[in-house]
């Protein structure tokens, strides 16, 4: 009779060794992610993808382009990614031996370069600095985006310029008159990368994918002169351009912007960053790269030509800059 109680009292607490036993190997410390942005900063340095590095030589111009693909050399042809829809693409038309592809799938598209120097086509050139920057993050550091895109080939496809340009800022009391009224800078709390893998191989991947997956990142100049506040502004001008044409109320100018001279931590990581240039696409190809650095940013669409156009002397969309180079309709 004891023997079947020592039994029975063994049964009964098995199930509690058993939960003890799960318990112990469920309190076995577990991988946190950390933040990785630092070491990530480091990592794009060291292999020479600073900012200043991705903007090395990044723009070409459509006579460029038509040139090395019409002479009797070959070897120099541009491989042209036209990463408008497939509606544009077929009419009103392309150039002459570009491939339809899009923002997400630039990467895929630019296996087949053979070694060709890629130039990445879009409407205007904005959405174009995104695919860029994707490229040159990924194995193709010489890639380069059409200035104006399409509006500047021809007349049928110029309409996406010629009807954003204009002066939005005229009158606007968010708008600074000359010489300006710039912010100035301060540090700031950098963005965080959480990740659980200190590859930092791994993470750039990641990070470019997220960019390519999130599209292009664009705000319109109203609504950042409406509330400028609303935003972190960085105007990407030379002091003198601010002091010669005014700038947005509340932005601050960091130019240069790089991580190695520390400039990046002028940025606040924790705000909508918004980026304006002269044209949208300079702005366009820091804010696929701060997107990349764990930024929450934008590029102010259009730039200065949607701001101020008419007072513009340069860094300006007109018709002069259409140059009236064929269309093909053929696949």
């Amino acid at each position: 009779m004891k023997k079947l109680l020592k039994f029975a009292a063994f049964f009964a607490l098995l199930p509690f060794f058993v939960m003890t036993s799960c318990n112990d190997d469920n309190d076995d410390p577990q991988p946190q992610e950390q933040d990785r942005f630092d070491a990530f900063k480091t990592y794009m340095t060291s292999n020479n993808m600073d900012l200043s590095n991705v903007l090395d030589n990044w723009i070409t111009t459509a006579e460029a382009v038509y040139t090395a693909n019409t002479d009797a050399d070959d070897a120099n042809d541009y491989f042209i990614i036209d990463i408008r829809n497939a509606d544009d693409f077929a009419n009103p038309g392309h150039i002459d031996g570009a491939v339809n592809s899009t923002l997400g799938n630039v990467l895929t598209a630019a296996a087949d370069a053979d070694g060709r120097p890629i130039v990445v086509v879009c409407y205007t050139g904005q959405t174009a600095g995104h695919a860029v920057v994707a490229l040159r993050l990924s194995g193709h550091p010489t890639a380069q985006v059409l200035k104006w895109g399409m509006s500047g080939w021809n007349l049928a496809t110029a309409s996406p310029w010629q009807s954003n340009i204009g002066d939005a800022a005229d009158g606007d009391p968010n708008w600074a008159a000359a010489p300006g009224e710039i912010e100035a800078n301060a540090p700031q709390t950098a963005p965080t990368l959480m990740y659980l893998t200190d590859n930092m191989d791994e993470v750039l991947v990641d990070r470019v994918v997220k960019l390519l997956e999130g599209g292009f990142k664009g705000v319109v100049n109203t609504d950042v002169l409406a509330t400028p506040a609303n935003y972190f502004v960085n105007n990407y001008w030379a002091e003198a351009d601010v002091e010669h044409y005014g700038n947005i109320k509340t932005a601050h100018r960091i130019l240069p912007l790089t991580l190695n001279d520390g400039e990046y931590a002028y940025l606040d990581g924790a705000a909508k960053v918004v980026t304006y240039c002269w044209t949208g696409q300079t702005s366009s190809m820091i804010t696929a790269y701060l997107t990349v650095m764990g930024y929450e940013a934008y590029s102010l669409k259009f730039g200065a030509n949607g701001m101020i156009h008419s007072t513009l002397e340069s860094h300006k969309y007109s018709d002069g800059a259409i140059m009236g180079y064929p269309l093909t309709t053929s696949k």
